[in-house]
């Protein structure tokens, strides 16, 4: 029960997480039945389906957005300040983290920082590199998997496909991009801004209940 409750966060979001990717597997093979069904092609099985560059292409389509704006959240709260919000640092409080080889000395501090210049360089920024790396390889898979489904369109009404690597200046592709990394900026815009004068109780997303507006940070 301890292992449960100390992890209850990620695991639910995790479920949630399953739940809906379930949920899009499902529904978009019901919707590419249809859609054969309306050209007089043969269904696609679920397994042909899962593996589909129309699947594919959907999904990752998805996580290219969120990690690209995690990546950018992370790097850009670490330079820029919003005063009053939960989710910026105190504009009026020292560098947390100045003089990382003195701290590493702290007991507790990861054995990491005490490899060295370079390793607490990487360390200190290992968050928003790994997310950028996501969202790199979320965009790759987004773009070579809408590179095939457009080709597979492209022969069904006897055109001409265009190669993976031309695809890359496709409208459609930047299309999709783009129409989710809007959404993505204006939701992270209006958390920051939102999170000065409203608050949501025993969050770590917000600021205390009776903290005054002006306050920025969590506590």
């Amino acid at each position: 029960m301890r292992l449960l409750k100390d992890n209850s966060l990620t695991l639910v979001l995790l479920l949630l997480f399953a739940g809906s990717i379930v949920g899009q597997w499902l529904a978009g093979w019901h919707v590419a039945i249809e859609d054969a069904a309306r050209h007089g092609a043969v269904a696609p099985s679920l397994l042909f389906y899962t593996i589909s560059p129309e699947f594919l292409s959907s999904v990752f389509e998805n996580w290219e957005s969120e990690f690209l704006q995690m990546s950018a959240y992370v790097v850009l709260t670490a330079i820029l300040i919003q005063r009053g919000s939960a989710e910026s640092k105190d504009p009026d409080s020292p560098p947390r983290d100045a003089d990382l080889a003195v701290q590493a000395m702290k007991p507790g501090a990861p054995a990491i920082l005490r490899k060295g210049r370079l390793a607490r360089a990487l360390y200190a920024r290992s968050l928003g590199i790994v997310l950028f790396i996501l969202f790199l390889l979320s965009f790759l898979m987004h773009w070579t998997q809408s590179a095939k489904a457009a080709a597979q369109e492209a022969a069904e009404h006897g055109e001409a496909a265009l190669s993976t690597i031309a695809y890359l200046g496709d409208p459609q592709l930047w299309f999709e991009s783009f129409q989710n990394w809007q959404s993505e900026f204006l939701s992270t815009a209006v958390l920051v801004v939102l999170s000065i004068f409203l608050r949501q109780r025993e969050s770590p997303e917000s600021k205390a209940v009776a903290a005054p507006h002006a306050h920025t940070g969590a506590e």
